[in-house]
């Protein structure tokens, strides 16, 4: 059997940071390192054998007025609808991998809810609200933990809000 240590020793360098601060939060799952890749939510979701609603993406914008990071986390399932984050926080721009690199201390594909090198203002998709399991990035493109939306909500301290591209007719 495993120990703490011995588990966490085989992680890589950024998803060993993430496991070491959830459980400072009290998080008991560990992370799960993905055979393949889970930069996409539908890889993702591939690899744990679950649906892609499930997987909490999370999507870094770059505020216009002041350049804060502006992280979406949102259910697999949904495109972002930038107008309605921008309602709330101000208007957005992209951010490219340099500013999420520096905002998170994560690569693309391995951006964490939690643990960001500068906090960011963050919304939690409330599709994800409907669910019962959630698996959020770790820290690293093939690492990702298992939690509940209250979880989320209470590991991130932040809102949750309609963030999601709703096709009219």
């Amino acid at each position: 059997m495993n120990t703490m240590n011995e588990t966490l020793d085989a992680l890589p360098d950024s998803a060993r940071r993430v496991a070491l601060l959830l459980q400072e939060r009290g998080h008991t799952k560990p992370i799960v390192m993905l055979a393949e890749t889970g930069k996409t939510s539908a890889e993702a979701a591939a690899g744990l054998g679950c649906s892609v609603a499930q997987i909490a993406k999370s999507i870094l914008f770059r505020r216009k007025k002041d350049d804060a990071p502006v992280l979406v986390i949102a259910s697999g399932v949904n495109r972002v609808d930038e107008k309605k984050v921008a309602e709330r926080v101000g208007e957005l721009a992209r951010a490219d991998a340099k500013f999420v690199r520096e905002k998170t201390g994560y690569a693309i594909g391995g951006v964490c809810p939690i643990g960001h090198a500068t906090p960011p203002l963050t919304l939690i998709d409330e599709d994800l609200l409907a669910l019962d399991s959630l698996w959020a990035a770790a820290g690293h493109p093939h690492a990702v933990f298992n939690l509940t939306p209250l979880e989320l909500v209470a590991l991130t301290g932040a809102p949750v809000a309609d963030v999601a591209l709703r096709e009219t007719a």
